[in-house]
């Protein structure tokens, strides 16, 4: 496969996973906004400070309204990451790989981008906000469903899952270190109210709510949610779950080429690493140096991936 095609089709899967991830965020600094008005501003910031946005909001607005927050993050122009502005380079990507897709997933990502071009259009009242959030989680799981009923297992679909999984690794690390380091810098605020409305918070933006209490019950203890988002092998958003993904993926790329790239050693790695590790044991080190530094190597092992494989010619 050229480097190009398969450049394409891990961007077109790392748009449309971070557009659902930014939903399900925008979806979460709603409900607190709606149900705890007091903490709703820090909410609301610690949502664009994990999509990487505070910055670029700042320079733009001088307060951190709700409306403007979900103006900025949904369908600013101005922002390159708002779901609108995403969306558009993930379907310029399956258009630049169209002959590598069946014709359910090429028109999966075009439905996706057409829809919500209507729905964006213009601005989104608090009341459309629900069911806006909802089209745009939908309209992703349609082109993932897509991939999944009728894509050949090959080279193709593991380079679309790779850049599904590289992504949702990475939102899971950013909420968990937004939660301990900008929000919550003091340990003075472990197990307060502010503490386990965020912890909360998390649980929701990642859908994860009903599995948590599936598995440890109604008490929300932060050991063991982060104990969960990072080590549960079978929370599809967790750490351990979606590098072993990445491992698996570009294992069967290796087989498919005949060749054991770099990019396989890194993830391997960052795959034994979680698997060597207990969350006391990071509770210990420091939960926010674990995770940076996973976000760090998960960084460094995309950057190796694209050189792998020559996504750049």
């Amino acid at each position: 496969m050229l480097g190009k095609t398969a450049g394409g089709l891990y961007w077109m899967f790392r748009y449309l996973e971070r557009s659902e991830n930014t939903a399900r965020l925008v979806e979460a600094g709603q409900r607190i906004a709606l149900t705890r008005s007091s903490s709703a501003e820090a909410e609301w910031a610690s949502i664009l400070a994990a999509l990487g946005a505070k910055a670029g909001f700042d320079a733009k607005y001088d307060a951190t309204e709700p409306q403007a927050v979900v103006d900025y993050l949904l369908r600013d122009r101005d922002n390159p990451a708002s779901v609108m502005q995403i969306v558009a380079m993930a379907r310029d990507n399956a258009r630049t790989v169209r002959t590598a897709l069946t014709r359910e997933v090429w028109e999966a990502v075009n439905e996706c981008y057409l829809t919500l071009r209507d729905v964006l259009a213009r601005r989104v009242p608090e009341r459309d906000l629900p069911e806006v959030l909802g089209t745009i989680r939908t309209r992703s799981a349609f082109v993932r469903g897509a991939l999944h009923g009728t894509m050949m297992r090959n080279d193709i679909y593991n380079f679309a899952r790779i850049g599904t999984f590289l992504e949702r690794a990475d939102n899971t690390a950013r909420l968990l270190d937004v939660k301990y380091y900008v929000l919550l810098p003091s340990a003075l605020h472990v197990g307060s109210t502010l503490d386990n409305v965020q912890w909360e918070t998390i649980l929701r933006a990642v859908s994860a709510e009903g599995a948590f209490r599936m598995a440890y019950g109604g008490d929300t203890q932060p050991l063991d949610i982060a104990e969960f988002l990072i080590f549960d092998g079978r929370m599809p958003r967790s750490l351990k779950f979606c590098v072993r993904k990445l491992s698996e993926n570009l294992g069967h790329i290796a087989m498919q080429y005949g060749a054991r790239m770099q990019s396989q050693e890194a993830a391997d790695a960052l795959t034994a690493h979680l698997e060597g590790q207990t969350i006391e044991a990071v509770f210990e080190a420091g939960l926010h140096e674990e995770v940076a530094g996973f976000i760090r190597d998960l960084s460094a092992l995309g950057r190796q991936i694209e050189e792998d494989y020559r996504f750049i010619a």
